[in-house]
């Protein structure tokens, strides 16, 4: 009769799977820090007292390790640990390429 606790293997070495963790899909609305970009992600929602369906935005910076996110591209990021003061996101992949707009020449 073997005993649970007497396992060859350790506890951690156990493969477990990630937690659920939060995902949101928005528009990068900058990308000029090294290997940061900006994501601008809409919620709309009905206001609490009128009941009219409004937009609410709100920025999140996300770690682009390899810098393959353009402004005006869909990403979806995804929560993570703490990687800088105000950078908690990562991005996952990117859902859409923006249309390329080129700046017009004064």
């Amino acid at each position: 009769m073997s005993d649970p606790t007497s396992s060859s293997t350790p506890p951690a070495a156990t493969a477990l799977p990630r937690t659920n963790r939060k995902e949101r899909v928005g528009e990068v609305i900058a990308n000029k820090m090294s290997k940061t970009i900006i994501v601008r992600v809409e919620r709309r929602f009905p206001h609490p007292k009128f009941k009219k369906v409004i937009t609410g935005y709100k920025k999140f910076y996300a770690h682009d390790e390899k810098s393959d996110a353009k402004v005006g591209d869909r990403v979806r990021i995804e929560e993570t640990r703490p990687l800088s003061k105000t950078k908690r996101w990562r991005l996952v992949e990117v859902v859409e390429r923006g249309s390329e707009v080129t700046p017009v020449a004064a």
